[in-house]
């Protein structure tokens, strides 16, 4: 892939930018595999999965910088000053062409982008994601709700500009700090999620809902985990950091005539109400449950399901026989390691999206041994990866 604003020095996010992607693909295979060593034997990778190098996000992440009437939108320079990236290489089409019609639209809409080293202004950041149907959905994360007016009127003209624009909110960050978003969200649109259809399902992303940049090798990564779950056959599967719930659905679904009982658990109640409504349009909601909760404490406080007890969503499934954990960057840590090992489960899947920190989670699981493992390219141009490996009891 070739980039102008990487040749001109611009951007170095993409630290691979350059590298043909067969060469990506093979260092990215080698690091994560020599990450791992101590606990993945080189015969149980399975090749890696990958997908096209470029045009391949589903969200961006903008942060609007430059001044009023003539607004950035990308990233910032070292000095805190906006460097205009709306012609990126990486976001899917339908991406792409509504972050070109936002940069056409922003500067009439009266909007003050904020800027960093004086600390005044208003926009912060532009959030868009889109899905494989071209439905949109913008967040614009805003200092103050003073300037909602000018937002709403905004998103009337960008609906003439993208029909597909389905959801819209405003976030509210008053704080001079490093993060993306705040505490507070308004949602601006009789709708409230965006649907991503995957495979044979459709997840529903809330406004603060975590789905994976990439949606294609996404997919393929629900199908390589729902595949190694229904190969063993297990009456209870638990999916801990559920998300909206693609894991849980992926293995629900995945082969006709097994029907296991489902249990997702996230902290995130609007990633549960999400994926409760996948459940329901799926036709699932007599064996798939999902609870807002802690994984851990969940885990621990794992019980024999009575079996003529009726499929209650608050009671307590049924102790787990497989589990599919897919925590953040920072993994499980010791407790849920240590629940894991108490477990009566015989069955682990972990996708990990950091080998560092699933290498030192496997070391904390003694009595497990990996059985198959497989990289998949979600992040091409990168050394980020994600890993989803198979564990069974020694």
């Amino acid at each position: 892939m070739q980039c102008d604003y990487f040749d001109a020095g611009r951007c170095r996010s993409c630290t691979l930018m350059g590298v043909p992607y067969a060469a990506q693909l093979a260092s990215g295979q080698r690091r994560v595999a020599e990450t791992l060593e101590r606990h993945v034997p080189a015969e149980v990778w399975l090749p890696p999965v990958s997908g096209p190098e470029s045009h391949f996000r589903n969200k961006a992440k903008l942060v609007v910088g430059g001044r009023k009437g003539a607004p950035t939108l990308g990233i910032l320079d070292d000095g805190g000053r906006g460097v205009d990236l709306r012609h990126c290489g990486l976001h899917e089409e339908p991406l792409h062409r509504a972050i070109l019609a936002l940069a056409d639209l922003l500067p009439g809409s009266g909007l003050t982008p904020y800027d960093v080293p004086s600390r005044q202004g208003e926009l912060k950041h532009v959030l868009l994601s889109v899905s494989p149907d071209a439905e949109l959905m913008a967040r614009f994360v805003l200092r103050s709700p003073g300037q909602r007016a000018r937002v709403e009127e905004l998103l009337a003209r960008l609906r003439t500009a993208l029909p597909g624009l389905r959801v819209a909110s405003i976030n509210l960050q008053p704080e001079h700090k490093a993060v993306l978003e705040g505490p507070e969200e308004v949602v601006l649109t009789p709708e409230r999620t965006l649907p991503m259809r995957v495979g044979a399902m459709t997840l529903h992303l809330g406004t603060r809902s975590f789905f994976q940049t990439n949606t294609q090798v996404a997919g393929a990564l629900y199908a390589q985990v729902a595949q190694w779950v229904a190969a063993e056959r297990p009456r209870s599967v638990w999916d801990l950091y559920c998300g909206v719930g693609g894991f849980a659905l992926a293995c629900a679904t995945a082969a006709p005539g097994w029907t296991p009982d489902v249990l997702g658990v996230e902290v995130s109640a609007e990633a549960v109400a999400s994926a409760r409504l996948g459940a329901e349009q799926l036709g699932l909601t007599d064996h798939v449950h999902f609870r807002t909760g802690d994984a851990t404490a969940q885990l621990d406080a794992a019980a024999p399901l009575d079996a003529d007890a009726g499929p209650d969503p608050e009671a307590g499934r049924a102790d787990p026989q497989t589990l599919v954990v897919n925590p953040p960057r920072r993994g499980i840590g010791p407790r849920l390691a240590g629940a894991l090992e108490r477990s009566g489960a015989a069955t682990v899947v972990y996708s990990s999206c950091n080998p560092s920190s699933l290498a030192t989670d496997l070391s904390r699981l003694p009595s497990w041994r990996v059985e198959r493992a497989r990289l998949f390219d979600m992040f091409p141009q990168t050394s980020h990866h994600e890993v989803a490996v198979l564990l069974h009891r020694r």
